[in-house]
């Protein structure tokens, strides 16, 4: 059985200033999404799921869902605020997503088979969608997960600080831990962010870090429905609060639920987390579509 790739397309992108999901970087206007589903076709992937605002429908099926449907099987879903589990309350005014787990959660009754997740605004290189295909290809144990590691000194912005996962993780290779690094960024004296007394702590550059590309057996639902109510009645009324995948994750590693297998690619992450990210995006698929990575246009 093919797996199936899950795009997380529903954020806000307030630190870019706009809707970077369907912002154009490829020569014949393609997305970062639309390379995303070129490598994963081509990795082996048989379904891709996109996790979508009800408002954006109209113009994401015009971008992306005529020109992918004679080439992979399409589907999508609604990301809403009022999706939670019976019998729980929150805040009306709540405008913020509920987070990337709950964006998975919302796509429950769509996947019955193993499956990747990805960013919607994040490039991560064939490769990666290679390495995760085969894993989720030949894994079908229920307690094994997986995960895409990145150098550090290969996810960053020229234009600001960013946040990032740093990882542990034992000699063979399992995921031990993961600690969200704010306000991490290139300075002339190496990579830096300040812990919580304000102090500077600088980071080598190797170090592994998560860019939220998982891959997952099905059976991980079961698991999120039951932690994201955990969440609710705890910050269900809290408008900031955010039910991300990785405490979810930490929180089933801690008690021996699961593993998580850290896959290398050797990939570069590149992304547009601010506008300024955007020309050095371009000339990065430029680049890849000189040297015979890419056709242009990508589509044809």
């Amino acid at each position: 059985m093919k797996p199936t790739l899950l795009i997380l397309a529903a954020g806000m992108g307030s630190r870019y200033g706009g809707l970077k999901q369907m912002d154009q970087v490829g020569p014949s206007g393609e997305a970062i999404i639309d390379y995303s589903i070129y490598d994963a076709i081509r990795a082996g992937f048989g379904k891709v799921i996109f996790v979508i605002r009800e408002e954006i429908e109209a113009e994401f099926k015009d971008l992306f869902i005529k020109k992918l449907e004679t080439r992979i099987e399409v589907e999508y879903v609604f990301q809403k605020m009022d999706m939670v589990p019976e019998g729980i309350t929150f805040l009306s005014e709540r405008k913020k997503p509920w987070g990337t787990g709950h964006a998975i959660l919302v796509a429950r009754k769509k996947i019955h088979e193993p499956f990747a997740v990805i960013n919607a605004d994040d490039f991560y290189g064939y490769n990666s969608f290679l390495v995760m295909a085969e894993y989720l290809k030949n894994h079908s144990i229920n307690s094994e997960y997986a995960m895409v590691g990145y150098r550090l000194d290969r996810t960053l912005s020229d234009h600001g600080h960013v946040a990032r996962g740093v990882c542990e993780t034992t000699d063979d290779g399992h995921l031990l831990g993961i600690t969200e690094r704010t306000n991490i960024e290139r300075t002339p004296e190496g990579i830096r962010f300040f812990d919580e007394n304000d102090q500077p702590v600088y980071l080598e550059g190797p170090e592994t870090v998560s860019m939220n590309f998982w891959g997952f057996p099905a059976s991980i639902f079961a698991h999120l429905e039951s932690h994201f109510r955990e969440f609710l009645n705890v910050f269900g009324n809290d408008n900031k609060k955010e039910f991300f995948i990785p405490m979810m994750i930490m929180k089933l590693i801690e008690d021996g639920t699961i593993r998580v297998r850290v896959l290398e690619s050797g990939e570069s992450w590149f992304g547009v987390t601010y506008r300024d990210d955007k020309p050095i995006v371009i000339q990065k698929i430029t680049n890849k579509i000189a040297t015979g990575e890419y056709p242009s246009p990508l589509w044809t």
